[in-house]
């Protein structure tokens, strides 16, 4: 596949990967009153971009070049995720990943990966299948970390869609930046608020958004 148009798919929203039904943590927010129009939303995803994106970003690219092994990448991300709700988040996104892509690349050995991966590792996994340089997987996950949290904030806030695409496009150089500084080696930073965030989440009666 070319290069460009893998990188076009991988983040594209319609994938069929269990991202639609995640908030990345902006559903809790917005029902704490910490995101509550567009200004706030702007503030969230830089922050989730610079801390979540980055770290998950630098083992989706340090799977794809080969300087980790799968196994080493899942345990690498579960040191990196203290919260177990915020794991089981990551683990079902990264089962519906490498779902579609046994489909997409049936000759590749996914035998690795088993059954329910972190979305990091089904990423850095998929890039290699691909033939990704690791900096373009890296994107690819940013990216979607960002306009994932963008487009359920849209639902849940009823905000113009217009003015959430100008949001994204104007932090897209933040994820270009974001994740060239993730191939270049793993994060190891966390974000205690996003973890927080996660963990009320599951305690809450029938939210919208599984995460």
């Amino acid at each position: 596949m070319n290069d460009l148009a893998t990188l076009l798919v991988l983040s594209d929203s319609r994938l069929p990967t269990g991202g639609h039904v995640h908030s990345g943590g902006v559903e809790e927010a917005i029902t704490g009153g910490l995101v509550i129009d567009l200004i706030t939303l702007r503030a969230f995803l830089i922050r989730r971009v610079r801390t979540h994106g980055l770290v998950s970003a630098s083992i989706a690219a340090a799977v794809c070049s080969g300087t980790l092994a799968v196994a080493e990448a899942d345990a690498e991300t579960d040191a990196r995720t203290p919260s177990p709700a915020a794991r089981t988040a990551s683990r079902a996104q990264g089962r519906g990943l490498a779902r579609l892509a046994r489909r997409v690349w049936p000759d590749h050995d996914w035998s690795t990966l088993g059954a329910k991966p972190h979305l990091a590792v089904a990423t850095g996994a998929v890039g290699a299948a691909a033939d990704l340089p690791p900096e373009q997987t890296a994107l690819s996950l940013t990216y979607t970390t960002m306009t994932g949290s963008a487009t359920a904030a849209q639902r849940l806030l009823a905000l113009d869609p217009g003015d959430v695409a100008a949001l994204t496009f104007e932090l897209s150089p933040l994820c270009e930046r974001t994740a060239s500084a993730a191939a270049k080696e793993l994060a190891d930073l966390s974000d205690p608020l996003l973890d927080v965030l996660a963990e009320r989440h599951v305690e809450r009666d029938r939210p919208l958004f599984v995460s």
